[in-house]
């Protein structure tokens, strides 16, 4: 998992989409928090410039003029494939999309192209990441639970990561890195594949995983670190402990078939990977607070 070229400060970022108003709206507020947007694409559309950002044709006029080496979606489900495979192909390093009902082949069509290039892709279905300590937002993590410090977090539910993570902050504890990998099943990144990058990163003393009823993303998770080892402490919440079987609660992902998926079969998983399992959010701040 190479994160390495947005890990600098000043990392340039284009927005696929800035035409349209979300990605107007967001490529302000990630600005107005201090991530280097430099530009965005909107093809077909006959305008040169956003609030003083060049608009491009297609992302590999937007490498090209700015260097840019990561790319937040702001496109519509059914255009996001062709939208993460154009920026792969351009050479950028790092994609976040951001919308909901991306259909399953198309995300596969996708994620085969992205591991092809080497690039990282977060999402789809995503709020995004952020490197709070280098200024850097990509998507739109709320600024309110955005602080720096030592705590990595890593979350399939974004609503949930935004309540973690602002109880946190209001009491000084901040995020070295925080990923929002997104709440459909078929996925560019997996709790799993970040591991290595957090037990490598030296900012991150303690990993929150937020995670959710359904699929087997979980235990992936606990089966990788309880193999490979962690060295840090590992925090984690489950979250539609009460939903009823064969149900999708809120995500695409988040659907329960008898014992698969259940909040049970990811607690004993963890547990087992020595992550400490905590019942409510209340909890885990408590006893994230307490241990780092």
């Amino acid at each position: 998992m190479n994160l390495g070229t947005i890990m600098r400060e000043g990392a340039p970022v284009i927005v696929q989409g800035l035409t349209g108003r979300q990605g107007r709206r967001h490529a302000g507020l990630m600005r107005a928090f201090g991530t280097n947007v430099v530009g965005g694409v909107s093809p077909n559309v006959d305008r040169e410039s956003v609030d003083g950002l060049p608009v491009f044709p297609d992302c590999a006029a937007a490498v090209a003029a700015t260097g840019a080496v990561a790319s937040v979606v702001m496109v519509r489900p059914e255009s996001t494939a062709e939208a993460v495979i154009e920026a792969v192909s351009a050479g950028i390093d790092v994609i976040v999309s951001v919308a909901e009902g991306m259909r399953t082949l198309d995300s596969l069509r996708a994620l085969r192209e992205v591991r092809r290039a080497g690039a990282v892709w977060i999402g789809p279905s995503t709020p995004g990441m952020a490197i709070p300590g280098n200024r850097l937002k990509l998507g739109f993590l709320p600024n309110a639970s955005l602080l720096p410090g030592p705590v990595g977090i890593m979350s399939r539910s974004g609503t949930l990561s935004y309540e973690v993570g602002y109880r946190l902050a209001a009491r000084g504890i901040g995020q070295s890195v925080w990923i929002g990998v997104g709440g459909d099943p078929v996925k560019g990144t997996r709790f799993a594949e970040l591991a290595p990058f957090f037990h490598q990163d030296d900012a991150t003393r303690a990993l929150i995983v937020i995670g959710e009823i359904g699929g087997n993303e979980e235990e992936e998770f606990a089966a990788t670190i309880e193999a490979d080892g962690f060295g840090k402490p590992v925090f984690a919440i489950v979250a539609g402990g009460g939903a009823p079987e064969g149900v999708t609660m809120g995500h695409a992902g988040a659907l329960v078939h008898g014992p698969h998926g259940a909040v049970e079969t990811k607690r004993m998983a963890f547990e087992a990977a020595g992550v400490t399992v905590c019942p409510t959010i209340e909890a885990l701040v408590d006893t994230v607070e307490a241990s780092i």
